[in-house]
């Protein structure tokens, strides 16, 4: 019988009566007696069989000479009460057709009870009205939804947006961008990732050559107020003037320049780093205010235990609106009170701390044609007429107009804001430039159709030239950076008195000429903006000034007001995934990517992982790239602090030996180091941000253009021996540099591509000309691969998993002494979970020496890798331990110093790179 019969007779018969059977001492009392010579037959099978049995069934005809009443009766009691309950319970369903026989059976008397037999009516009768009313209850409960001309009213169509809002907030820009890109949730914000179109060499010709717009607006945004002296003494714990210019330094103070740091815990430098910063001071004004700064934060940024309790809980529903969406359009952060904001106040400094998520708007404008497209779109603010001045308005604009120390501001803002349209380039401008405006609504000057901005060569001849020079050499005065968007009350003002788009096209139809400007602008069309220059590449000797370009910041709920008529000047529209280009191409780190030492960079890893693992399991088994073969070790996640533990014990075994033998040594080590393995314990791993420490790094490597096509100039550094590299070493052993890699031939680097140290043998291939091809890495042996079949077959074979470590002591299983071993383990249990959890292509936890596990000595990893259209090659962007990177460098010649091999998680070629390191 086969396996679905056997199951399928066991379904049927799992209710039916089981046979009584009593002990010998029962027999005469009415129980059951098996007949010997039956069980003397080895091949006749017990139990139940079917048909009629030639020796009576295998019991006795014999009839007892007497019998106990109470026994017989108890016995014929068991047997009557399993027959009553196999007759109450049916084999099958349990619907009353299952008690009739299948030939009589018809789909129709599902619906018509008449087609049942008399004795079945009332039953099914009854289990129909039973199944009706059970279907009206939940009519009751969840009403018929509505139909979709219904549903898309502009009432109940707000209703749902605002309740598909509670978990994940929209950015102003949602729809739009829901329409017309592929939607992500990330850091509790619904953000475009990518196009669904094919643009991405379009984005990047619009990035070199005319504009690209983001929406930046789930930048978090937190404002601190109080005395200077006091802010920058609390600020001067979080920063250290090692890593460059900190909140105190001159051009930022004043306000007329962004500038942007990296954070750390309070008197923790240099480790415990949280993220980079920018930061903005506002300018000094004649009227007595106290000081502020604006910090924005990266989207991911940890937060401290003390920034918890300064910006308080955020996003949090209170349990009345819970259940109710409120009717309203949300305008910034809907999970709070329009009009309480997150504050708090230090007792002891007063300093206090605002937290203006999602208040403003944030456009990023990036190429050199930003300041075009800015000149066509906006338009500075207009005069109110005498009438309006006279009288008074709740608008904040009439006001204005009647100081004319503001109004002569405003107007030397226009005027500056006027010779940017003579600038060739925004990359002219000095970098983190700011400049205060109130401008017209855009709406009123969209064109008619979609058109591309370009310098305009008239206006560009109107500007006087040494104004010009004076803007691109010293940026905007002082004064001129000033802006009412610093203002809560001012910018309450213009978001609750914007008019409708509605009320703006009737007026637009109210005019005489079809098509003409709409004259004279509404009081309510005056917006305050701030203008901040965003630099371009300011790293490496190429491509200076690369991806440059403006971030524009309005008040919230003009937010499609503003995107709109950009979009009509003919920009490309980016996405995340642009934003990492966009970094890659300028060689800056991205955040939380590059950051490996930040808790925000240390969980984006986590989750990067999970889901490249789960991408992994989803493939077939027979289509998944075997990284074991391949001799990758993580190809899903970079053991940063492993490796930096691995070369800060090679450094001080080097230490110890002599300078002749130091190369001896080093290759003893990492083969006896082969069977160690290495437990994950607390990360303290830091990345290198000293300008000092980068410089003479940088010098020591040799930088070159991309294809080290040609030497760098650099300024004099000292030469680098044994004894520089152990000075160097003593202060930054355990840190990690930032490192770009340029291919010498053909090749598309990869993430988590392994940068590896290069042979000397590999170093005579480089002399039979660049474009020579790499060497190759050897096949590894999969040892876990037979443990993973074994796994399977007794899976197959028993349910128990009892069997499954007892073939793990073959020793024709075991790993070679030439490879790592890290599942070998004198406890049973430990094997035995190890084994349950292998995954075919992959190693197990934990993971055996990463520098030594492959024929080359493993540097570091690469966190950004692609071919780069600016460079014209391949281009990665990594880490690699400053240890193994000072040890390379004094071991090879000078000829060849800089020069290391990349190698892709898929692939066993190794590809020659020249390292540089970009301060």
């Amino acid at each position: 019988m086969s396996a679905a019969k056997v199951k399928m007779r066991g379904k049927k018969m799992r209710n039916q009566p089981v046979s009584v059977q009593y002990p010998s001492s029962s027999a005469q009392n009415g129980g059951d007696t098996p007949n010997p010579e039956r069980t003397k037959n080895p091949h006749q099978r017990g139990g139940w069989v079917r048909g009629h049995q030639k020796d009576g069934g295998g019991y006795t005809k014999e009839m007892p000479k007497h019998i106990t009443a109470g026994s017989f009766a108890s016995a014929r009691a068991a047997e009557v009460q399993a027959m009553l309950t196999a007759v109450t319970k049916t084999t099958g369903s349990c619907h009353v057709y299952g008690a009739l026989p299948k030939h009589m059976r018809r789909r129709s008397m599902s619906h018509n009870t008449k087609r049942l037999p008399r004795r079945l009516r009332d039953v099914a009768n009854r289990m129909r009205e039973k199944s009706l009313q059970a279907g009206s209850k939940k009519k009751k409960e969840q009403p018929k939804s509505k139909s979709r001309k219904a549903r898309r009213r502009h009432g109940n169509l707000l209703l749902e947006f605002n309740r598909r809002q509670r978990k994940n907030m929209w950015l102003e820009t949602h729809i739009w961008h829901a329409k017309r890109f592929h939607m992500v949730k990330k850091w509790g914000y619904c953000l475009g990732d990518r196009p669904t179109y094919k643009c991405y060499r379009a984005c990047y010709r619009a990035m070199s050559s005319h504009c690209l717009l983001q929406d930046l607006s789930y930048y978090c945004c937190i404002e601190l107020q109080g005395e200077e002296d006091k802010l920058l003494a609390c600020l001067s714990l979080l920063t250290s003037k090692e890593t460059g210019p900190t909140f105190a330094a001159a051009l930022s103070l004043s306000g007329r320049r962004q500038g942007s740091v990296v954070l750390y815990r309070a008197g923790q430098y240099p480790s415990q780093p949280l993220g980079p910063v920018t930061f903005l001071w506002r300018p000094l004004v004649p009227v007595v205010i106290p000081a502020g700064v604006v910090l924005t934060p990266e989207p991911e940024s940890e937060k401290t235990p003390e920034a918890q309790q300064v910006t308080g809980t955020k996003r949090k529903h209170s349990g009345k609106d819970a259940s109710v969406p409120p009717a309203k359009k949300i305008l910034g952060d809907g999970t709070r009170s329009p009009t309480t904001a997150v504050t708090w106040k230090s007792s002891s400094t007063g300093i206090v701390i605002n937290d203006l998520t999602l208040e403003l708007v944030r456009y990023r404008l990036i190429g050199p044609q930003s300041h075009s497209v800015l000149a066509e779109t906006l338009e500075a603010a207009t005069d109110c007429h005498e009438i309006d001045k006279s009288q008074s308005s709740p608008l904040w604009w009439p006001e204005h107009c009647k100081d004319e120390n503001k109004m002569n501001l405003h107007q030397q803002q226009a005027d500056v804001y006027h010779i940017l349209k003579g600038i060739y380039s925004t990359g002219e401008l000095p970098p983190g430039t700011v400049l205060g405006l109130t401008v017209d609504d855009p709406r009123v000057t969209l064109p008619t159709k979609k058109v591309k901005a370009l310098p305009c060569v008239k206006q560009a001849q109107e500007v006087d030239e040494e104004k010009r020079k004076e803007l691109m050499l010293q940026g905007v005065p002082e004064h001129c950076c000033q802006s009412y968007l610093w203002e809560q009350s001012v910018r309450d003002n213009v978001t609750d008195n914007k008019i409708s788009e509605q009320q703006l096209n009737r007026m637009k139809s109210e005019v005489l000429v079809p098509g003409s400007r709409l004259s004279p602008i509404p009081l309510q069309g005056r917006v305050p903006i701030l203008l901040v220059h965003q630099p371009g590449k300011q790293v490496g000797h190429e491509m200076s000034s690369w991806g440059a370009g403006w971030d524009l910041l309005l008040p919230k709920g003009w937010g499609m007001a503003f995107w709109v008529p950009l979009v009509y000047r003919g920009v490309r529209i980016g996405g995340l995934n642009m934003t990492l280009k966009h970094s890659q191409n300028k060689g800056v780190s991205h955040f939380p990517h590059d950051y490996p030492d930040c808790p925000a960079g240390v969980r984006f890893q986590e989750e990067q992982e999970s889901e490249l693992l789960d991408k992994f399991k989803r493939r077939p088994p027979a289509k998944r790239t075997n990284y074991i073969k391949h001799g990758c070790l993580a190809p899903f996640r970079c053991p940063w602090q492993q490796l930096a533990e691995e070369w800060e014990l090679i450094t001080r075994e080097a230490e110890s030996q002599t300078t002749t033998e130091a190369d001896t040594v080093m290759e003893e080590k990492m083969t006896s180091r082969r069977d160690i393995t290495v437990t994950k314990p607390q990360s303290h791993v830091t990345v290198l941000r000293n300008r000092k420490s980068l410089r003479l790094l940088s010098g020591w490597c040799k930088p070159t253009t991309s294809k080290g096509q040609r030497r760098c100039r650099v300024g004099e550094v000292p030469p680098l021996d044994r004894s520089a590299a152990t000075s160097f070493l003593a202060t930054h052993v355990m840190s990690l540099v930032w490192v770009r890699l340029s291919l010498l031939s053909k090749g598309k680097p990869e993430f988590h591509a392994m940068v590896c140290v290069p042979t000397a043998e590999d170093l005579q291939l480089l002399k039979k000309g660049s474009s020579s091809t790499g060497p190759q890495e050897p096949p590894h042996k999969d040892h876990f691969k037979s443990r993973i079949k074994r796994k399977k077959k007794g899976n197959k074979k028993t349910s128990t998993p009892a069997l499954l470590p007892k073939t793990d002591s073959n020793e024709s299983d075991l790993p070679s002494t030439s490879e790592p071993n890290p599942t070998t383990s004198k406890d049973p249990k430990s094997s035995s979970q190890s084994t349950s959890d292998l995954i075919f292509g992959l190693w197990p936890d934990p993971l055996p020496s990463v520098t030594s596990h492959c024929s080359r000595v493993t540097l570091g990893w690469v966190t950004q890798g692609d071919f780069s259209l600016s460079a014209g090659c391949g281009e990665a962007l990594g880490f690699v331990s400053v240890a193994g990177l000072l040890n390379t460098f004094v071991n090879q010649p000078m000829e060849h110093r800089g020069t290391l091999l990349l190698r892709n998680p898929t692939s066993l070629h190794y590809r020659f790179a020249k390292i540089n390191i970009e301060v």
